[in-house]
């Protein structure tokens, strides 16, 4: 493969998918551009607050793409580059890109209200319940594992850490903290403020190597894990009841450049190694078989062997099992991501400053993340070898080292490899920790909703629903619970993560499918997507459950066998449950063809 050529078609297509689909679709669904949005008609300058589209393309991509769509694709590229490339951009175009602007307009016709509460007025109250408690589990154990990830990379004193490792942690800590910093003053700043868009871009690029430069250079922070823990959790919960204008704004704005800067390193280190020829002929095979492991191998397609062990090196950053369902939940982001509708209608859906953002914001910021998927399956085709090998410890090392090995490629750039891989480590933290404080705002709201009745309002609420109700009670009990099992033992449920993720995609498929059937709009594009999901979601279920079990049979260490299998179990019944009750109101909303009211 051709890594040049490989990343034009992929960004070829994917144009044409926005053009055509996604404008019809708009078009389809009635994106109104004269309408007001929610958050002009019910601003209050904490959640519903108006932004720019810059600034809210920044919140959005930042809060979706978290690591997803660099370690699904390097984790799923065992199977060969062929299905991975197919189901990034049919994923993406047919799947992802529809769930997300569905997710955003659905919540823009229900005065920026987050799924649940769409699901409350299309299908019914014990839905949306249900929906509240999954979507409040998933959320808190991405709370978790976010908080986990940002802490690694951020602690000094980890095991098996070198100087090396811990100074690119330092330096990636202080340059956070300086964002976090700087953003609080730049929203203050700019508050109120009509800034010419050319000034406001160049401000933020200067701020940006400003800050990176300061911090590259006095990396002063250095604190261990459990600090680090302690003090992120400290963090979002001010960020997650702070009004947005303060420093989820600003902050996701001025990272979003930094993300942007890391694709725009990413197409100019691979075009410049395929220029060069060193990414002209990439070994990585096109398909590899349906079924497939983890295991380590040589150039020659050997298992390797661990010397002192006498069993086989596992490759950590390789997904395994069979092609079918195991492919379509390693690639969520980049394809199709539960967690997406929530952020879409969460939080994206309450800063909308028009409905024709809507589309460029939800299905541009979708497609964009196809992109950096198509790049992350590049980088790991460009270090095939020493990625079959086991020599990375995670999908973000092969994403930056892939990345970073390219750049040095170009002539004049062989001295640039070390300042680039500590750059592209920094955006993937940037990711992660945007992802952080947004999902536990999420959690927040979904809480919340799990107490307030259909046709309420916090408000309106009295006795212990109120005091459960409350936006500072709800993140509390959030953050403690998020923290602490990030502390201690997070890592039993994630396996089951991929699997409840794409449930939420079905859910939020389902629900705005229903909402747009009882409004008697055209709603069949979700027909396909929304059973090929199940069918993945309710496979994998199923697999893991039959594993489970018969892990717990065999007796000896069963405790995270016993967990994993119970909340398979509950996962499945959620499933069907909402799947029939869904089911039943498109089949009714067909039948009435109530005229269009949305």
């Amino acid at each position: 493969m051709n890594a040049a050529l490989f990343l034009i078609i992929g960004c070829a297509v994917l144009v044409v998918g926005y053009i055509f689909y996604g404008g019809w679709l708009a078009k389809k669904w009635g994106v109104d551009n004269s309408r007001p949005t929610p958050a002009h008609t019910m601003e209050d300058g904490k959640d519903y607050c108006p932004a720019k589209a810059p600034v809210l393309m920044g919140h959005h991509f930042s809060s979706i793409a978290g690591a997803g769509p660099i370690n699904g694709p390097i984790q799923a590229a065992v199977f060969g580059w062929v299905p991975v490339m197919l189901w990034v951009l049919i994923g993406g175009i047919f799947f992802g890109a529809v769930h997300d602007f569905g997710a955003l307009f659905a919540s823009l016709r229900h005065k920026g209200e987050t799924i649940a509460r769409v699901i409350a007025e299309n299908i019914d109250d014990t839905a949306k319940k249900l929906f509240c408690v999954f979507a409040y589990l998933t959320l808190v154990l991405v709370v978790a594992a976010f908080a986990s990830i940002v802490a690694n990379t951020f602690a000094t004193g980890l095991a098996n850490a070198t100087p090396e490792s811990n100074l690119a942690n330092q330096r990636t800590a202080m340059i956070s903290m300086l964002f976090i910093l700087v953003a609080i003053i730049y929203g203050f700043v700019t508050r109120g403020r009509e800034i010419p868009l050319a000034a406001n871009v160049i401000s933020a690029i200067v701020i940006i190597i400003a800050l990176v430069a300061i911090g590259y250079n006095f990396p002063l922070i250095s604190l261990d894990y459990t600090t680090w823990m302690i003090l992120l959790g400290i963090y979002i919960l001010v960020a997650s009841v702070a009004p947005v204008w303060i420093l989820l704004q600003p902050r996701d704005y001025l990272s979003s450049y930094l993300l942007y800067g890391m694709i725009a390193l990413a197409i100019i280190g691979i075009v410049g190694a395929s220029l060069t020829g060193d990414a002209a002929n990439l070994a990585m095979p096109a398909f590899t078989d349906f079924t497939v492991t983890n295991i380590a191998v040589d150039p020659s397609g050997n298992p390797i062997i661990n010397p002192d062990t006498g069993a086989a090196v596992v490759n950590k950053s390789a997904a395994s099992g069979f092609l079918f369902p195991a492919l379509f939940i390693t690639i969520a982001c980049g394809a199709i991501s539960g967690f997406h509708s929530l952020v879409a209608s969460g939080t994206t859906s309450k800063q909308l400053d028009s409905e024709k953002n809507a589309q460029p914001i939800a299905y541009g910021g979708m497609l964009i993340e196809c992109l950096l998927a198509v790049i992350s399956l590049c980088a790991v085709a460009f270090v095939w070898t020493t990625y079959q090998a086991g020599g990375y410890a995670s999908p973000t090392a092969v994403f930056a080292g892939g990345l970073s090995q390219m750049l040095a490629c170009i002539p004049g750039l062989s001295g640039v490899q070390g300042i680039a891989y500590t750059l592209l480590i920094l955006a993937v933290s940037a990711f992660c920790l945007t992802s952080l404080d947004t999902a536990t705002r999420l959690a927040r709201y979904m809480f919340q909703e799990l107490w307030i009745p259909t046709g309420q309002n916090q408000h309106n609420l009295t006795g212990w629903r109120a005091v459960l109700g409350n936006a500072y009670v709800a993140t509390i009990i959030t953050v403690v619970i998020g923290v602490g099992l990030g502390m201690t033992g997070y890592t039993i449920i994630w396996p089951l993560f991929g699997a409840a993720n794409q449930l939420l995609a079905v859910l939020a498929l389902l629900a705005v499918a229903a909402w747009l059937g009882n409004a008697g709009k055209n709603n069949k594009m979700f027909y396909i997507p929304m059973v090929f999901m199940l069918a993945v979601t309710l496979t994998s279920l199923c697999m893991t459950i039959q594993q489970k079990f018969v892990a717990v049979s065999a007796g000896g260490d069963i405790f995270a066998a016993a967990i994993q299998l119970v909340i398979a179990l509950f996962l499945l019944v959620l499933a069907v449950i909402l799947t029939i009750k869904g089911t039943k109101t498109l089949i009714n909303a067909n039948k009435e063809k109530k005229p269009a009211q949305a």
